[in-house]
């Protein structure tokens, strides 16, 4: 694959190079379709992605409808069919500002004041459409084989809020039509998993709007399987002498300000409520508020390693566009926890959180995983509290440390917390990208910034370090994970509801409230589905949407005989045992 670079050389693409000409051929041959069908359109940004493309337009006050979307689609297959040559040019900076100004190109033009003075200005040409752009690109339209709209949402001009929304129109663009059909089916499986439209038919939580965007509510079977893995965590954090508290939701402006959140963090944390005269926040994080309880008191070393745990709910401004369900909200619950530990017990520590995540992965039967040790950009002194002796300190403890419990990890400079190196725990998902679950942070600054001291074994005040770590992450977005990863299939000691008891008719009602009684009395989370429906709706729907492990199917022969025939919802198979087998068996 050949393709043009701003110099006007063209030469054929590594194969890494590939994919990122492809996209970004096809966010011009994008724009280019969409100003045929709205030559009104002012064009912002249009980059290729790592899995994409995308343009940012100014509509004036049209709003895209799906059909216009197809209709773009439409227009870019025809461009390709046409098979235009696409050229470069360079041009003076005067020259370049008229070109862009005579096309009513607007942004363009304000880009082109954010440059360099010797920045160099190319354009790329196929037909009467001209880009501003640094390509490279393909050198003709029909170059671009498969390529496909996905959706459009909302982007502020430059990312900021005060400037004007745009609208944001994506796409996918692939070497041939075989990777796209890969791609489509990819998409198809992601739809299947997607928590969002499981966790809504197996009744597990909503959003509402007047309630607020990226605010779930978990209603009562999603809050059976909140309280599981709650109840899961802390049992174990407990028997490795974790100390559970409860702290509010909101804090002073003054404690983010000691922190350095409100420096490094304001963008995502909701603006400031003013009672009395001071200013309150919603917490972001749980770190401040652990901070003053290690304070509340002198501390020894004799009373370290202290662990301070919470399920802490938590609140980040994220913008709209990132929104995604349970996995990505405005308000969410961590599994946090903050341990104060002398420089000698780091790497116990950090040993022991180690331990705990890869033990809760087995539990969980999470595999597919991998771990990072993120580090700060040196050149970033605005995101990354500025100094450099805490940090070369920080990372090279961390990394020694991983390095000793032989823990294979890569490392990615940019990502740390802005006042330590974290490693993080990334999965890799059914479907989708990786993410973050757990993570554990080092942290030699904030212990400084809150004046917080020990007394050594030689009577001296020392600084301790603090380990922050997540071993769920937090519980929503580990929730999210499980619905995905499971179709909503839970084990059955996860299940919000273990066992459904499906009487054949009203007149076996009375033996299915005994049965269903005798499991409750057994701590089984069973339902007795009282509804006048013909068995066989009930079955499909206790199997298929509601995902129950177990179906108790009830009638006369059961009621007779005093025993129960029960229907496997992943073999579908029926078999007929005593209450009590069957309740050994739930539980064993």
């Amino acid at each position: 694959m050949k393709a043009l670079y701003n110099n006007g050389e063209v030469r054929t693409l590594a194969p890494e190079e590939e994919s990122h000409v492809i996209r970004h051929t096809a966010a011009h041959i994008m724009a280019q379709a969409i100003l045929r069908l709205h030559p009104q359109a002012k064009f912002a940004y249009g980059p290729a992605t790592e899995r994409g493309f995308y343009y940012d337009v100014d509509l004036g006050e049209e709003k895209l409808s799906d059909e216009d979307l197809a209709a773009i689609e439409a227009e870019m297959a025809k461009i390709t069919k046409e098979n235009l040559p696409i050229k470069t040019y360079e041009l003076p900076r005067d020259e370049a500002i008229r070109l862009m100004e005579s096309r009513g190109e607007v942004y363009k033009v304000e880009h082109i004041g954010d440059l360099d003075a010797d920045a160099r200005i190319t354009f790329y040409q196929q037909g009467d459409y001209i880009d501003m752009c640094v390509g490279p690109h393909l050198t003709y339209t029909k170059a671009l084989k498969a390529f496909k709209i996905t959706g459009q949402s909302g982007a502020y001009w430059k990312n900021n809020s005060e400037n004007k929304m745009l609208t944001r129109i994506n796409g996918v663009a692939f070497h041939n039509a075989e990777e796209l059909q890969a791609w489509e089916k990819e998409q198809e499986e992601a739809r299947a998993r997607d928590h969002r439209r499981i966790g809504k038919e197996m009744q597990l939580f909503m959003t509402d709007d007047l309630v607020g965007k990226g605010l779930p509510m978990f209603l009562p079977k999603g809050y059976v399987l909140w309280q599981i893995l709650e109840n899961y965590i802390k049992d174990k954090e407990r028997r490795l002498g974790y100390l559970h508290v409860m702290t509010p939701c909101v804090g002073t402006v003054d404690l983010y300000r000691t922190s350095g959140h409100w420096e490094h963090y304001k963008e995502n944390m909701f603006p400031p409520m003013v009672m009395e005269g001071e200013e309150y926040v919603l917490r972001p994080m749980n770190c401040p508020h652990h901070m003053r309880i290690y304070a509340n008191q002198p501390r020894s070393y004799r009373n370290l390693p202290l662990r301070i745990a919470e399920i802490a709910h938590d609140f980040r401004y994220e913008s709209s566009g990132t929104l995604k369900g349970i996995e990505r909200g405005r308000h969410f619950c961590q599994n946090d926890a903050h341990l104060f530990v002398t420089p000698e017990q780091i790497k116990s520590e950090i040993a022991c959180v180690c331990d705990l995540i890869f033990d809760a992965y087995k539990d969980f039967n999470i595999t597919d995983y991998r771990c990072v040790l993120s580090l700060r950009d040196p050149a970033d002194k605005k995101k990354y509290h500025d100094d450099d002796e805490m940090w070369n300190t920080a990372e090279d403890a961390l990394r020694q440390v991983l390095n000793e419990l032989k823990i294979d990890y890569t490392e990615e400079i940019g990502e740390a917390a802005f006042y330590g190196p974290k490693l993080d725990v990334n999965v890799k998902p059914a479907v989708g990208a990786e993410y973050t679950l757990s993570t554990c942070q080092l942290d030699f600054c904030l212990p400084a910034k809150f004046n917080l001291t020990y007394v050594d074994q030689d009577g001296t005040e020392k600084t301790p370090v603090v380990i922050h770590r997540a071993i769920l992450g937090s519980l929503d977005r580990f929730m999210a994970y499980l619905i995905e990863e499971t179709k909503g299939r839970f084990p059955v000691w996860l299940a919000p509801v273990q066992v459904k008891v499906l009487p054949v008719s009203e007149k076996y009602m009375e033996y299915s409230t005994g049965v269903l009684n005798r499991l409750l009395d057994e701590g089984i989370r069973a339902e007795l589905d009282e509804r006048n429906e013909k068995i066989g709706y009930k079955i499909r729907e206790a199997q298929q949407v509601e995902h129950v492990p177990y179906m108790l199917i009830l009638g006369q022969k059961e009621s007779e005989a005093g025993n129960v025939t029960f229907r496997n919802r992943d073999t579908g198979e029926s078999e007929t045992s005593s209450l009590e087998e069957f309740i050994s068996m739930i539980k064993g």
